[in-house]
């Protein structure tokens, strides 16, 4: 009986298609592995389980294994850092801890004291800054006057007022005194036009003295009283002129006057009553010069009895700038108590 020879292998080797797959898995890997290295891609983001499945292979040296079964490669440094002394079970994927960026210990944050505490830390450490002072803050405080002052202040300004109240048009800068001559005109003369203008300040200076030529045909010139002559006509300025030159002086004076409402006729202007003075209408010189309150007393006989000069004498006629003189002296020798009057008692325009 011939004898049976079997050739059985129990080592159980794997297929060579088997074998072949895996070398060529495992190049795939390590170039993968490299190209991901030098950064030329980017690492795959797979679920635990794949990469469990992948990476499924034996630990290759210098590689340290995770908990989840991946493996972990330590990154490349030039200089080799000892290793610590903890042990070397501890993964490679924690930071490094270092002096300056390392929290302090931990409070409990959910506590409102500990996020006050933090808050307070981070504050104290910032640099303190010098704030400057607000606009408010750099106002010096007011200097309260004492009573003496006050009481001084408020004696002289009763004293400014009850000498003269309205003291913005008392001011002698503010007021003026005007006179006219006039020359008739119109039928038989009998229409006053204005041939002369004389303008004084308040201490008398002479502001202003032209003759002026009417618009219309002069039929008496009325020298005995007026003064002019045909001779003075000759070079007068025309009355549309002269009238702008005198409205430029007088507008928005004081303008005292002796029965004055004649001149502004004259000028064919209306003047405001509360900066006109008339002094053939102020009872206090009449009652100065012993004569009845009501009556109209003429320029001549007040300048007479109350400044003791005489005027508009001989027959040369009136002088405007005479007149004009008087009218401002006889106004001021009433001023302090005519200006308290009219304070009281305001006119209507």
């Amino acid at each position: 009986m011939s004898t049976i020879l079997l050739n059985l292998d129990f080592g159980g080797s794997p297929p060579k298609k088997a074998l072949e797959g895996n070398a060529k898995h495992r190049k795939f890997v390590k170039k993968r592995r490299l190209l991901e290295q030098k950064g030329f891609l980017n690492k795959k983001k797979q679920t635990p389980s794949k990469v469990s499945k992948l990476h499924s292979e034996p630990p290759k040296k210098g590689e340290n294994v995770r908990v989840d079964g991946t493996w972990k490669i330590p990154p490349l440094s030039r200089k080799k850092t000892p290793a610590p002394s903890t042990g070397s079970g501890l993964s490679l994927d924690k930071k490094t801890a270092v002096p300056w960026l390392t929290p302090a210990p931990s409070k409990k944050v959910n506590s409102v004291a500990a996020k006050v505490d933090l808050l307070g830390e981070f504050q104290s450490a910032l640099p303190k800054i010098k704030s400057h002072p607000t606009r408010s803050q750099k106002k010096a405080p007011q200097k309260k006057n004492p009573p003496q002052n006050n009481a001084t202040q408020n004696s002289t300004r009763n004293h400014l007022e009850n000498k003269c109240s309205g003291a913005s048009q008392k001011l002698p800068g503010k007021m003026v005194a005007i006179d006219c001559e006039m020359v008739g005109t119109g039928p038989k003369g009998h229409v006053s036009s204005l041939a002369r203008c004389s303008i004084v300040n308040y201490d008398g200076d002479v502001l202003y003295d032209e003759y002026i030529l009417p618009p219309c045909h002069i039929v008496d010139y009325r020298t005995k009283w007026s003064g002019i002559c045909k001779k003075h006509m000759v070079n007068a300025t025309p009355f549309k002129i002269a009238r702008s030159q005198i409205l430029k002086i007088i507008l928005g004076k004081i303008v005292v006057g002796h029965a004055i409402h004649n001149d502004f006729k004259a000028l064919q202007y209306f003047h405001p009553k509360s900066l006109t003075r008339d002094t053939s209408q102020i009872p206090l010189l009449n009652r100065k010069a012993n004569c009845p309150e009501n009556a109209t007393m003429s320029l001549k006989r007040l300048t007479k009895q109350l400044l003791h000069r005489d005027i508009q004498i001989g027959k040369g006629g009136h002088s405007s700038v005479e007149d004009a003189q008087a009218t401002m002296e006889l106004y001021k020798l009433v001023e302090v108590e005519w200006e308290q009057h009219l304070a009281q008692n305001p006119p209507k325009n």
